[in-house]
């Protein structure tokens, strides 16, 4: 896997996964597209995640990083469903539901970042 991955692509390739192990290394897979955050990017950190976590902007882009593998995928597959979406058209999009539909196992504590990820961003 190479590159950034469309939300629709990461849906198809977790689709095709029925290993729960396989899924969490496609994750961390996926976290390893997250393109480097520009230095001009206005970053912050994103409270309730286990893991140190950031969602940047840079006028209408957004970045991430986190200081693990798995969540550095979870950052990438939750900035893919806004990526090229407008503060309003994130406010409107079920982003929790979205998530949960690629039945990714992460338990509870990381179930409590994404929330707080996708509660950042519907408050943009």
């Amino acid at each position: 896997m190479v590159g950034k991955m469309t939300f629709d692509e990461i849906k198809k390739l977790l689709g095709m996964l029925n290993d729960p192990v396989a899924r969490l290394e496609a994750v961390v897979e996926i976290g390893k597209s997250l393109k480097t955050v520009p230095q001009d990017a206005i970053c912050t950190e994103i409270k309730g995640c286990t893991s140190f976590v950031q969602i940047c902007m840079r006028e209408n882009q957004f970045f991430g990083t986190a200081d693990s593998a798995v969540v550095r995928g979870i950052v990438a597959i939750i900035l893919s469903m806004v990526d090229g979406k407008s503060a309003d058209e994130i406010r409107s999009m079920d982003l929790a539901t979205m998530f949960s539909n690629l039945e990714i196992n992460i338990g509870s504590s990381r179930l409590n970042g994404v929330n707080s990820m996708i509660r950042f961003l519907k408050n943009l």
